[in-house]
């Protein structure tokens, strides 16, 4: 009987070694906590697809010169298209070919909801792989290199302007856009 007292006896003095116990009186309540993750999604912006060149050759964009797209883009032009007037908005998005008739520059500008605009610029060059990019002042945006080129994409307000290139070099892209901008007043 000795052998079973002395356990306990050692037992009792480690706890109170603990510190003292705090005797709670009364009955609580018990408490629960209940975590629920619930995600926030703000609503779809439905972006329009990217304009497409309608079949007949023209001799300028409306916006940029044909010589400045050869400058900034290092090639020289063999033959230019528009995007037809269907999309409803009012700059016509401008391709560049090369001499042998490879797309080498594609300026797409949106006018219309700033949500939009945002979307555009981010379905272009995504916010989490791009490198963020605020040139011109007061528009926001990114640029990125591609498996096929280069691409530059910034908005302000409800006006997005993507501009993309053959060329691997976003700098390209971003001298392009700089000027469109420059030349549309935006």
């Amino acid at each position: 009987m000795r052998r079973a007292v002395v356990p306990l006896v050692v037992l009792g003095v480690l706890l109170a070694a603990c510190g003292p116990v705090k005797q709670v009186t009364g009955a609580a309540a018990p408490v629960s906590t209940i975590t629920s993750h619930v995600p926030v999604t703000t609503p779809s912006v439905a972006v329009p697809p990217p304009p497409q060149p309608a079949a007949p050759r023209v001799t300028a964009c409306p916006y940029l010169k044909t010589q400045d797209a050869a400058d900034d883009n290092g090639q020289r032009v063999g033959l230019i298209r528009l995007s037809s007037g269907a999309d409803g908005q009012p700059h016509p998005a401008c391709f560049y070919y090369t001499l042998d008739i490879h797309l080498q520059l594609t300026i797409w500008v949106y006018v219309g909801d700033p949500k939009v605009a945002t979307a555009i610029v981010n379905q272009a060059a995504p916010i989490a792989t791009s490198n963020p990019e605020s040139t011109p002042a007061g528009w926001h945006g990114g640029s990125m290199a591609l498996s096929n080129g280069a691409v530059y994409a910034v908005a302000k307000g409800g006006d997005a302007v993507v501009v993309t290139s053959n060329q691997l070099q976003t700098i390209k892209c971003k001298l392009v856009t700089v000027q469109v901008i420059t030349n549309l007043g935006l």
